[in-house]
């Protein structure tokens, strides 16, 4: 299961007002490299078939069915010098984002 602070649960929101036609966020994680991830969040018009949807405090979550188990136990975090920061349990494996991007 995902899990978001408030700080970044509350960036998304004041984004989302700005895109009020996009009320899913989107997270999916990509291979670089063997020992790279990319991380990406985006707003979207819906879910998708597959997806796993999670509802918290309000902000809908959707990430794709091979991202589910890959996401385990990482934290979302937003730091406003810094973007949405993705936060792995073990702390040798911390990624960050540049802010959020946005798909209409």
């Amino acid at each position: 299961m995902i899990k978001i602070t408030q700080k970044a649960i509350d960036q998304l929101r004041h984004v989302m007002l700005e895109h009020p036609d996009d009320p899913i966020v989107r997270v999916t994680i990509r291979d670089l490299s063997d020992t790279q991830l990319q991380y990406n969040i985006t707003l979207e018009d819906a879910t998708q078939e597959g997806d796993n949807v999670q509802d918290i405090q309000g902000v809908i979550f959707a990430l794709e069915s091979q991202s589910v188990q890959r996401m385990d136990g990482v934290t979302v975090d937003f730091d406003p010098g810094k973007g949405f920061m993705f936060l792995h349990p073990d702390t040798a494996h911390n990624h960050e984002e540049e802010p959020v991007s946005y798909t209409h």
